[in-house]
This record gives C-alpha cells, sequence and structure tokens, in this order.
C-alpha cells in the first residue's frame, strides 16, 4: 500500500459509474421540492465541484451537458484522474478541471474559483476524521452564501449488524496477505462470509439480515467489494453527528437527494409520520426517521445560507422549471412503491400529463396551459412530477435557452464515450444537453 494513500485503497481502479444525484438540475429540484431557494442554473458564471471523483466520469457527464457551468474536481489516485483527463480531452471538454491532490493540497490551492456546487458521493465514509475536518474547512472557504452541498455517506442503523464481520472479514483476509489481487480479495471476502454462515455462528442468527446483505454483494464488481469494506476507515454515521460537522462550514440540512425519500406517504405510516411531526428538532427528527425504515446510506443537500421562499416567489421558480420524460410514455409504471405502501397512478391526471411531456420538455406552466391539467391544480402537478422522477421516468431539465451549444458539446462527448465503447463495457451513460444530467445507454446502443 502506498504511504500516500492514508489508508485509503489506491491498488484497485474505482469503478467509471455515473451518479444521477451529482446533477445540478436534479439537486435544484429537489432543493426547490423543499421551498429553498437554489443557484440560478441559467447563470453564466456557475462553478461546481467534485471532491473525491473516483474515474472523473461523472464530472465529464456533467461538463459536456452543461458547458456554462466550470467544473473542477480532485481525485488523489492519480490513475484516475489520467483517466479522467483523456476521456475530457478525447470529448472536446474544455470547462472541466481534474486535479490528482489530496484534500489538504486541494485546500491550500490559490487558483480555485467560489463554488456553486459541492459534491461528495461515497467519499466521507470512507476517510480519516482529519480529512473529514480538512473538507469542511474547504467547504467553509470554497462554497459561496446559497451554494448546495450534496453528500452521500453509510449511516446508522443500517450498517450497524454488518460492521463487526466486515472488521472479521477484513482480518481474515488480510491475513491471507495484501498482495492478492482485487478479485482474489474480493472472493475472498465472499467465501469467508458464507464459511462464517455455515458454522451456525450465534452472531449471524441474531443478525440475519447480514445474510441477504452478502448475497447481493455477489452481483457487485470485485473493485466495488475491495473500495467498500477494505479501507482502513469505515464510518457509518448518525445523522446527527454529520449534521453537526457540517455546522461548522455554516451548512444547513435542505433534504434527501432523492425523490422517493421525499414521499413519506408511501415510505412511513400514518402513526410514524405523526409522531415525527412531533419532534421540533430537525437533526433528531432525521435520526429517529432513519431508525424508522433502517436507513444504510444517505443522500443529503444541505446549503449554505438557506434562503425560504415566499408562497408567490415558490410559484414562479416552480412555473418556469422545464420538465422531460426519460422513458416512453407506455413503459411508465403506473403504481409507485415505497417501503411501505403503494400508490397507484391516477390516470385522470397522469395520462394526460405524460403526453403533454411526451411532446418534448415543457415547463410547469405550459403544462398548465392545458385545460385537463389546469383543473388538476398547482400542487397536485407538483406531486405527480415528483412522483414520475421517484420512478426515474421524469427529470427536470435545464432552460431552453443554450440547447444549441449543449447539444454539439454534448454530441462530441458522446461520440468520445461511443468510441470506448468499441473496446470494452466500461460507461453506461450519455450525457443529455436537455437535462443536463446523464442518460443510461447500453453498449449495444452505443456501437450504434
Amino acid at each position: 500500500m502506498a504511504n500516500w494513500s492514508a489508508g485509503y485503497v489506491v491498488d484497485v481502479e474505482y469503478t467509471h459509474g455515473f451518479y444521477q444525484e451529482l446533477t445540478p438540475s436534479l439537486l435544484g429540484f429537489l432543493t426547490l421540492l423543499q421551498g429553498v431557494q437554489a443557484p440560478d442554473l441559467g447563470s453564466s458564471s456557475l462553478a461546481y465541484c467534485e471532491l473525491g471523483c473516483g474515474q472523473g466520469f461523472s464530472t465529464n457527464v456533467l461538463a459536456a451537458a452543461n458547458p456554462h457551468i466550470q467544473f473542477h474536481a480532485t481525485d488523489f489516485n492519480p490513475g484516475h484522474i489520467v483517466s479522467a483527463q483523456s476521456l475530457a480531452q478525447e470529448g472536446g471538454l474544455q470547462n472541466v478541471h481534474f486535479y490528482d491532490d489530496s484534500f489538504a493540497e486541494f485546500l491550500n490551492r490559490s487558483d480555485l474559483p467560489d463554488f456553486d456546487f459541492i459534491t461528495l458521493h461515497g467519499i466521507y465514509s470512507w476517510i480519516s476524521p482529519e480529512n473529514r475536518r480538512i473538507i469542511v474547512e474547504f467547504i467553509h472557504r470554497k462554497l459561496k452564501p446559497g451554494g448546495i452541498v450534496y453528500i452521500s455517506y453509510n449511516c446508522m442503523p443500517g450498517w450497524a449488524s454488518m460492521m463487526p464481520l466486515r472488521r472479521l472479514l477484513v482480518e481474515h483476509t488480510a491475513a491471507r496477505g495484501s498482495h492478492i489481487s482485487p478479485q482474489s480479495r474480493a472472493s475472498s471476502f465472499l467465501e469467508l462470509a458464507e464459511k462464517f454462515g455455515a458454522l451456525d455462528m450465534r452472531y449471524f442468527a441474531s443478525n440475519p439480515k447480514v445474510a441477504k446483505r452478502i448475497e447481493k454483494l455477489k452481483d457487485h464488481h470485485p473493485n466495488y467489494i475491495v473500495h467498500e469494506y477494505f479501507n482502513q476507515d469505515s464510518n457509518p454515521f448518525y445523522f446527527t453527528d454529520l449534521a453537526q460537522e457540517l455546522a461548522e462550514a455554516k451548512l444547513t440540512w435542505v433534504g434527501p437527494a432523492n425523490a422517493l425519500e421525499n414521499l413519506d406517504e408511501v415510505n412511513l405510516t400514518k402513526e410514524q409520520r405523526e409522531f415525527l411531526a412531533g419532534i421540533d428538532d430537525i437533526a433528531l427528527r432525521q435520526m429517529t426517521r432513519d431508525h424508522m425504515v433502517d436507513q444504510q446510506f444517505r443522500r443529503d443537500i444541505f446549503v449554505k445560507g438557506a434562503v425560504r421562499l415566499s408562497t408567490q416567489q415558490l410559484r414562479e421558480r416552480w412555473l418556469e422549471t422545464c420538465f422531460v420524460l426519460s422513458a416512453k410514455g407506455r413503459k411508465i409504471p403506473r403504481e409507485l412503491r415505497g417501503l411501505r405502501h403503494a400508490v397507484k397512478l391516477h390516470s385522470g391526471i397522469y395520462d394526460p400529463l405524460i403526453a403533454a411531456l411526451e411532446q418534448g420538455p415543457r415547463t410547469l406552466r405550459e403544462i398548465m396551459a392545458e385545460p385537463i391539467l389546469a383543473q388538476a391544480g398547482f400542487t397536485r402537478l407538483i406531486q405527480a412530477l415528483t412522483i414520475l422522477v421517484a420512478l426515474g421516468s421524469c427529470q427536470p431539465c435545464l432552460p431552453a435557452q443554450g440547447v444549441g451549444e449543449r447539444r454539439l458539446r454534448a454530441e462530441r462527448f458522446n461520440q468520445a464515450v461511443a468510441n470506448q465503447s468499441r473496446f470494452e463495457r466500461k460507461f453506461s451513460h450519455f450525457a443529455s444537453p436537455v437535462t443536463g444530467g446523464g442518460i443510461a445507454v447500453d453498449r449495444i446502443n452505443q456501437l450504434m
């Protein structure tokens, strides 16, 4: 293990995933859903930073889809940065900058702008307390007032049962030697877990969901297993502790970075919702909710200086928000399933709404120009659109202005992605000049 790694796995490449939650337009939509002002995506002076960008694929996709935003991303693994820079160069991206800095080195750079967005996907749980303090200081110094922070992390109580087994498996795997390949480390991890399960350990009887988690891990790439379980630091957080750390950077929690988790009607019982409504402290309310749903991974949005919009301001922002379908209308499920309940989509609202969106991107104002949809009302339409986003069938999107340039940039980048697909199955998304994010495209369609 390299001595610059600080206990983080660096001899194994991370996967080339695209993480939809990093998308500026989606973060803006989810912030608006909480009645809070988000950065204006129509501005020409926006800056975006990803800390711990891995292979940088998400950053590259977002840069291609948002040429009006300057993107900066760092990952201290130079192999990852070489890969990210090569794809950016081949895709003709001029608005993205990659660095192989540690967090401490990145904090001390003098050539970075102040940022409207700072994102951290799957980093905070796997780094040392010292590096977490550096990240908080970076956010404190470099996030603009009104700026958004997206952060995802392992959390309690969902990880409580897995942590003892993780430690035991890592120790046994380490005893076999650090020279073995990632595939061998991952397979050894899974084989040992199965052997322990067959030994009738009381631990497994006391923690029945552990076996299901191990079974699901078999479907993951070996590199994912190594990065998820073999870092020196592994810290699942209680929400209250995380919120307290981020408060040092003047951050206020806004809401979950996931549309489905905004819909408590399908995730919680009536009694649970009523109990939570009686808790005034936001952090305690979220910690209690995590126990209700046995949360093991959180995606959260924080804002530096959250501004609550007035009723009229909020209405105007919603009316100008644009949406587009990301699935064929006939393939959109007519039911949303949450953790507790399923809700059937009322055909009287969803059929005309989907029909309107099948014509192309539409603002809520344009949607409400349809008489039958206007009858549904403003509030009900927002709920319907949120449900379609939660289903993954609809996306908030960028304003029509500038779509021509976005399309040219995205097409060149997508060509580079498709070109790479001739050699290996690595990338799973194209950049979308409409949504400002990524659209899933399988390898066959990339080749075609």
